[in-house]
């Protein structure tokens, strides 16, 4: 039996119970999309975050809610930067995550992780009716 190693962090908290909780599975090499998304679903967190060792500090990263494959999470993102550096042999000042969306950085300060959101480009709506 194949065993995952699963963290629940509440992001934007410093107590348990609070803030916003995510699952955290950390792996050596990419479960399948269907696997992956049985554990979110059995998780039942509004998302579940796996990561694969990419480098240095590097991290490919994918997010699962309950039902979908997401593109972009940032507290989730959050809590799997704070999973990797309570540990001793992953722990560092900072963490490049490769995504669907875009590569996001995550620095640690003290006790402070920032997370760097990706710029998105602003583009003009033609049918500006239909966004009212």
């Amino acid at each position: 039996m194949m065993e995952i190693p699963l963290y629940v962090i509440d992001a934007f908290a410093s107590r348990v119970f609070k803030g916003n909780p995510a699952a955290v599975c950390p792996l050596e090499s990419w479960l399948d999309d269907e696997l992956m998304q049985s554990i979110a679903s059995e998780n039942n967190l509004s998302e579940t975050a796996f990561l694969v060792p990419a480098g240095d500090n590097a991290w490919e990263l994918r997010w699962f809610t309950p039902t979908v494959e997401v593109d972009l999470c940032g507290h989730a993102t959050l809590a799997s930067a704070f999973v990797l550096s309570m540990n001793k042999h992953t722990a560092a000042p900072q963490y490049l995550f490769h995504t669907k969306s875009s590569p996001m950085q995550v620095k640690q300060e003290k006790d402070w992780l920032t997370l760097d959101f990706p710029g998105r480009d602003l583009q003009e709506i033609e049918d500006k009716a239909a966004v009212l």
